[in-house]
């Protein structure tokens, strides 16, 4: 049986990262693409060099080109700007856009089937384009914000309480960024409520370093941000998909009317699987945090109307 395709574009630190793990896996067949001649096909092979070392039978192909993702039956859009040092993800807005919807046209009319992931930056609001410009069902393009926020959240209480990362499950909800929306009531290690272990106070600490968790890694960097993470969690979203996993992860899902909340992309949890977001969660928040959520996705709804988008 053939192998799967997952179509990466963008070939930069993200999206080399996140060719890397899927071709590593052998979950998929990868394409990488990119504007800079030579990149992706020098990354692609350079990965494809190391399959018989890793163990791994999917093969990995580089272009500059869009036609290479045809028949893609996921395609992650990492394509944009970086962030840099002092920058905010508004800041990209109309830079990004400019970048991704192009490339959401040609997702369209080459890779129709395809489930979309993107990352591209600010990313609800790139989200959102990527669905306008694809006429995609909403539950076919999805954002990873969540995942990675959640990630750092449950990493972040792992150090604090000197435990195993993998035994914390942490729930984010919002925009990806500043506006984004920590439950610690939701948050657990191995089933026990951190609200049980933690003070208010280190739990605050916590939520807030979450909220800033990209932009400390770009400040240390100095000339770059975050790829092993996010890639870490684009890939387990991927996973989802084509193994049809059915896990229930925080993703930025378009919202009609779940929490109060119609016509704009925010991070909720979701059922993700073989149809892409088969299932919205809604979670019983408090009144806080509802408003929360709802003054987060009013944030994302800003950058939607900046670019005409409602």
């Amino acid at each position: 049986m053939a192998r799967p395709k997952v179509a990466v574009i963008g070939a930069g630190n993200v999206g080399a990262t996140t060719a890397q793990r899927i071709a590593e896996s052998g979950l998929a067949d990868v394409v990488l693409t990119d504007i800079v001649p030579g990149m992706p096909q020098g990354k692609a092979l350079d990965l494809f060099e190391a399959a018989p070392l890793v163990g791994s039978p999917a093969r990995i192909e580089g272009a500059n080109n869009l036609e290479i993702i045809a028949g893609a039956r996921v395609v992650v859009i990492t394509a944009g700007l970086p962030r840099k040092p002092g920058m905010t993800r508004e800041e990209l807005l109309h830079s990004n856009a400019d970048i991704v919807g192009p490339i959401a046209d040609a997702v369209a009319a080459r890779a129709p089937a395809a489930t979309v992931i993107v990352v591209s930056n600010p990313l609800d609001v790139m989200a959102q384009l990527t669905l306008r410009r694809t006429r995609f069902e909403p539950r076919r393009v999805v954002g990873m914000a969540g995942v990675l926020d959640a990630a750092r959240f449950a990493c972040f209480i792992a150090q604090e309480l000197a435990l195993a990362p993998t035994d914390v499950r942490a729930m984010v909800l919002g925009g990806h960024g500043d506006a984004m929306v920590p439950l610690p009531r939701f948050s657990s290690v191995s089933g026990i409520p951190i609200t049980e272990l933690l003070s208010a106070e280190r739990i605050a600490a916590l939520v807030e370093r979450t909220r800033k968790g990209g932009g400390e890694i770009v400040n240390l960097l100095k000339t770059g941000s975050a790829y092993y993470a996010p890639a870490a969690a684009v890939s387990a979203m991927v996973a989802c998909i084509l193994r049809d996993e059915k896990r229930i992860l925080p993703c930025a899902a378009y919202l009609e009317g779940q929490y109060g909340v119609r016509g704009v992309y925010c991070g909720v949890p979701v059922k993700l699987g073989e149809g892409g977001v088969e299932e919205i969660i809604e979670l019983p928040l408090t009144a806080e945090e509802l408003s929360a959520l709802r003054d987060s996705a009013e944030t994302v709804r800003a950058g939607v109307r900046e670019l005409g988008l409602e």
